[in-house]
């Protein structure tokens, strides 16, 4: 039996003993997580700082915050989003039990990524804590300070039963993949998800894919173009553009194109001064291999902004591309990478086109003050998620589901999101013994009466009997009620009676 067999055998012996069944234990675990990102905050900034030459900030910022957000979260919710949900009877179960019961679906493998490693890796664990799984972690090879930190660090806070982590290239994530698990958690290159989802289908276990793809970023003509490139200028150059929701690309009228250029490059001086490779907030490709791939996209183009490099410190400038063909290799792949090309378009109906001529965006971003123009944007396209006015907040709000539609993904996580993305809904009804003449109309011999009974009451309105709405009913009377005797008492005060009077005569007559 290999090492990753042993590992995962492991974890699902811990699991099926019950351990992670009661709420307490799940707490525990994710308050254990917590106080490791707040232990070993210096040790993660340090790796995230080797990896991608990102600023302790920086990794604060993108990876460590929200992590701790998440798991507040959690500890805060868990307990009702662990409970039962009631839901809508029929006439035919009217008095019996009926409800969903989130469960636990067993032993949960994570595929991390390299451009964020710690919130893109231990986001999705933090849903499997909860939802009380037991999770196999397999940070990114290519972000390799932080997968050493990683396996060395987080096993002195968590379970190493059920959360044991495992590192390894290719080989060692293959090997994982031909092994059962209950679900699989990936994110990365939409070439791999295909692997991923491959190998996951043999056991005919479920998957969640984190992908990506070419984000588009639509400027109106009519909108403040400042603020707007302002906002787009942040949004794709944090990370160095090693961020799958990042905008891959800016479609605007030609009209706005040379302000839109200009803006963007009185932004970049702003946020990173006349040389960004000094700049501490700006970082680094992740590697040589995608720091030539990045460069090989630049071929052919002049660019109006930036193009500068360095491949000693796997430095590229961020770089803007003015009137990109629609069909050039720079629009047919996710950039990944500090390349903005701008290409243009005659007015919101030849955008809407081109962004519905490709495959599914994990994002879309309309920079736009038109109500109407908006709504329409975002009701005739299709993406994972959109925000209008801005870029990648929407990843923000653990109330959103963060995930892609066709090639950019499936499922989704966040907040309880991923509480419900890892647990089994199990459908409970509870039936009495009794009662068991409202069962006659469906037993045989059948008849058109019977028929009649059962017919009426599977078409009858679903009837809500939650706690919830019962309160609310209860309530409602009681106001009903109340606001009916006041009603009496204002009518006889209106005809003139005395009320006190006209009680104690009658009582006492």
């Amino acid at each position: 039996m290999s090492q990753h067999q042993l590992v995962v055998q492991r974890a699902r012996r811990s699991f099926q003993t019950g351990k992670t069944k009661p709420l307490e234990f799940r707490i525990h675990q994710l308050k254990n997580l917590l106080r490791f990102i707040s232990e070993r905050r210096r040790d993660i900034a340090d790796a995230v700082k080797r990896d991608l030459g990102k600023s302790e900030h920086g990794t604060e910022l993108f990876e460590t915050l929200v992590l701790e957000g998440e798991i507040n979260l959690a500890i805060e919710k868990l307990a009702e989003w662990a409970a039962p949900r009631p839901v809508e009877k029929n006439l035919l179960i009217l008095t019996d039990e009926v409800y969903v019961q989130p469960e636990p679906l067993g032993v949960v493998l994570i595929i991390g990524a390299w451009n964020y490693p710690w919130a893109v890796t231990l986001q999705p664990l933090v849903g499997v804590i909860a939802a009380g799984n037991a999770g196999i972690i397999k940070p990114s090879e290519v972000s390799s300070h932080s997968a050493k930190v990683m396996e060395e660090l987080l096993p002195l806070y968590l379970d190493k039963d059920l959360y044991p982590v495992v590192t390894g290239g290719v080989s060692e994530t293959q090997e994982l993949l031909k092994l059962r698990f209950d679900h699989v958690f990936y994110t990365g290159s939409s070439t791999v998800g295909k692997l991923v989802m491959e190998a996951a289908a043999r056991h005919l276990t479920p998957v969640t894919l984190e992908l990506g793809g070419k984000s588009p970023c639509y400027i109106d003509k009519n909108c403040d173009i400042r603020i707007a490139c302002r906002r787009i200028t942040w949004g794709k150059f944090i990370n160095c553009g090693q961020t799958c929701i990042a905008p891959d690309y800016i479609l605007c009228e030609p009209c706005i194109q040379g302000r839109v250029v200009e803006c963007i490059r009185q932004t970049l001086l702003e946020f990173y001064g006349a040389d960004p490779k000094c700049s501490p907030d700006y970082g680094r490709i992740i590697n040589l291999r995608h720091f030539n791939r990045v460069m090989s996209l630049m071929e052919g183009y002049t660019p109006v902004v930036g193009g500068q490099s360095d491949a000693s410190q796997r430095y590229i400038a961020p770089t803007v591309l003015k009137d990109v063909p629609p069909h050039s290799r720079l629009m047919q792949e996710e950039i990944f990478g500090p390349l903005l090309p701008i290409v243009t378009v005659s007015d919101m109906d030849d955008a809407i086109n081109f962004i519905n001529e490709r495959e599914k965006p994990l994002a879309l971003y309309i920079f736009c003050s038109d109500k109407k123009a908006i709504k329409r944007m975002i009701e005739e396209t299709t993406s994972g998620g959109v925000t209008v006015n801005d870029v990648m907040m929407h990843y923000t709000l653990s109330s959103l589901p963060f995930g892609g539609v066709g090639q950019s993904g499936m499922g989704r996580y966040h907040g309880k999101h991923s509480f419900d993305q890892l647990s089994h809904q199990r459908a409970c009804l509870i039936r009495s013994l009794g009662m068991e003449g409202i069962n006659r109309a469906r037993y045989p011999p059948q008849d058109r009466r019977r028929a009649r009974r059962v017919r009426m009451a599977l078409k009858s309105p679903l009837i809500d009997m939650s706690k919830r709405t019962f309160v609310w009913a209860v309530s409602v009377s009681i106001i009903a009620f109340g606001l009916f005797i006041a009603l009496v008492v204002i009518l006889l005060i209106a005809a003139g009676l005395n009320c006190t009077c006209w009680y104690w005569r009658g009582f006492y007559n």
